[in-house]
């Protein structure tokens, strides 16, 4: 059984919504990597966590479309390091900080209209984009 996942000051994920399985880590390593599971997948169920809202559980499938599974579970994965009691916490680390980026609303975007001075200065630049242009035309042969 997991701890719990200390996220934000009101967002603590419970251990039981967490469940971690160690894989064999691919790359360098000698015999440690043929012998010992030091890979963690740990997985988060979102669609069944009361923790989140509705909102920010669609903020975190957004940011989390390539970590998702069949299921709908979010899959963090880590082989770090060589020991997977710190493969697990990197991992769990990753997760806090994906549902913290979650967590933080968009601010709505103002519509603003362009000044005065933009207005001029893209006139301008139409202008003499006209004018080099028309200089490069050929001559007109009135006989």
């Amino acid at each position: 059984m997991q701890s719990d996942l200390f996220v934000a000051t009101r967002v603590i994920i419970p251990g039981g919504e967490l469940s971690a399985t160690a894989v064999r880590a691919s790359g360098p390593g000698g015999q440690n990597v043929n012998k010992v599971s030091t890979k963690v997948e740990l997985r988060f169920d979102l669609r069944r966590t009361s923790v989140l809202d509705s909102a920010s559980k669609g903020r975190l499938r957004s940011l989390a479309a390539g970590r998702l599974d069949a299921e709908g579970q979010v899959v963090v994965v880590s082989q770090l390091t060589r020991s997977r009691e710190r493969n697990l916490e990197d991992a769990r680390q990753k997760l806090a900080e994906l549902v913290r980026r979650a967590l933080i609303a968009p601010t709505p975007r103002k519509k603003t209209r362009p000044g005065a001075a933009a207005r001029r200065q893209r006139l301008e630049g139409k202008r003499h984009q006209s004018e080099k242009k028309r200089s490069r035309a050929r001559p007109s042969s009135d006989d």
